[in-house]
């Protein structure tokens, strides 16, 4: 019989089990332990798992994950999905990004089973999760007061991984490169094809990211036969368009900002962004692209430094007019009334 086992936890094709994975135990003698749904069915197929939290201020994954698991129709007829709503628990506790030691953890794969409380974590979602997996999709947000348009970041020179992330069917899809200590780069060495889904702000829910972030998974999962297609597939296939590459464009003057942009809009060269004003009303300079594109993602804090980072601004070989009008469609299917998801 094909057990799972999961630390000290067996799961049996078939099975449900909700777990909490010990990691470690704080000064204050309080456990640390990852929370961890396993769904298994009775026939055997791909094991993917669906993370979220890996920051503890990234809350829409925690949401996409929540739902999706709760669903009535949540179903899957091969396989199995390993969900683990909260990676960083103790920065989910404070609000915080950041692990006790202030370390990002998202930078400590693969970890250290003796390491820091940041490297334990990451050696054991590694090992305990990931070294199980086929398929991985780690859900993320911008962070604090910067929200980003939903988008898949993947290496899309792998033809499986590039192929997931167009089923994923977000608007927008970039080729990322892998970063030095980041669970992608420790889930692409353990041979677990991974998507990273970034959409929304931290500390906040953003209702169409969760949908478009639940209507993704189910999309890969019915993709992988891991789950029977629904009547509601059978609508227009949205298709992602694959960026060419993005850059920040950054301000030129400190003070009070007024963007005229929202994300997902078209933006040509020399296009003013924003006006950057002082506290006595003039306009201290305006803040134009670069060049020409989509707005994937900005700063919300309406103060700017100069030299921060302002407006993320992905650009592509298509025509830009074609993918603004296509994301707003995308935003139009997954709005609150409409309940299929």
């Amino acid at each position: 019989m094909d057990v799972l086992r999961i630390g000290e936890f067996d799961i049996l094709p078939g099975e449900q089990k909700k777990i909490e994975l010990p990691v470690a135990k704080l000064y204050t003698d309080a456990n640390v332990s990852l929370p961890v749904h396993i769904i298994r069915a009775k026939k055997p197929g791909p094991t993917i798992f669906v993370s979220a939290a890996v920051h503890g201020d990234e809350l829409n994954g925690i949401e996409i994950i929540r739902r999706l698991i709760n669903q009535n129709k949540f179903k899957i007829i091969k396989g199995t999905v390993i969900a683990v709503p909260m990676v960083n628990v103790y920065g989910v506790v404070n609000q915080s990004r950041y692990m006790p030691d202030r370390r990002d953890l998202n930078r400590c794969f693969p970890g250290s089973a003796k390491g820091s409380l940041a490297g334990r974590v990451a050696h054991i979602f590694l090992n305990e999760i990931v070294k199980h997996c086929d398929y991985g999709i780690d859900l993320h947000t911008g962070a604090i007061h910067r929200s980003n348009l939903p988008q898949i970041r993947a290496n899309m020179l792998d033809a499986e991984t590039k192929e997931l992330a167009e089923v994923f069917a977000v608007p927008v899809v970039l080729n990322s490169n892998l970063v030095d200590g980041s669970l992608r780069e420790s889930a692409i060495k353990n041979e677990t094809k991974i998507l990273l889904y970034e959409a929304g702000e931290a500390l906040r829910f953003d209702e169409f990211s969760i949908r478009a972030g639940m209507k993704g998974i189910l999309n890969v999962l019915q993709h992988l036969g891991m789950k029977r297609k629904s009547s509601a597939t059978k609508r227009k296939k949205v298709v992602p368009f694959i960026a060419n590459g993005s850059q920040w464009v950054r301000a030129n003057a400190s003070g009070i900002v007024h963007n005229v942009v929202e994300l997902g809009d078209q933006i040509t060269k020399g296009q003013v962004l924003a006006e950057i004003g002082s506290p006595y009303g003039e306009v201290l300079d305006l803040v134009k692209a670069t060049r020409s594109g989509i707005l994937i993602g900005k700063q919300n804090i309406p103060l700017v430094q100069e030299g921060e980072a302002m407006f993320h601004v992905a650009y592509f070989s298509e025509d830009d007019e074609e993918i603004a009008e296509h994301i707003e469609q995308v935003q139009e299917q997954l709005l609150p009334e409409h309940n299929d998801i």
